[in-house]
């Protein structure tokens, strides 16, 4: 599906409300003054207070793409987009993006 682009300045959130940010964007291609991110780059997530019932912290610590656009690349990579889909390691959560540029979308 069609989405916006997203770039390093993006708000991207675990379910549990940790920040998630990207490890390496693709310096090469930028939108809003900002860069890529592409489908193999993992975001780190920050502040997740998740614990399980037991009381135990389990916090998410990455996010691992499994969508992104299927006809915009960069550098030969897949970028991501507005409705792209990740899954938290170690919990298996989803990811929200809340945030991104208004002005690139891909498909």
């Amino acid at each position: 599906m069609p989405g916006f682009l997203l770039h390093q300045g993006a708000t991207v959130l675990c379910s549990h409300g940790g920040q998630a940010q990207a490890t390496s964007p693709n310096p090469r291609v930028m939108v809003g003054g900002q860069p890529v991110v592409t489908q193999p780059t993992p975001h780190m997530v920050a502040g997740c207070p998740f614990t399980t019932p037991a009381g135990t912290p389990m916090p998410c610590v990455t996010a691992q793409w499994v969508s992104a656009a299927l006809r915009v690349k960069a550098g030969g990579v897949p970028v991501l987009l507005q409705d792209s889909q990740a899954t938290c390691i170690p919990n298996g959560t989803p990811v929200s993006i809340v945030a991104t540029q208004v002005r690139v979308r891909g498909s």
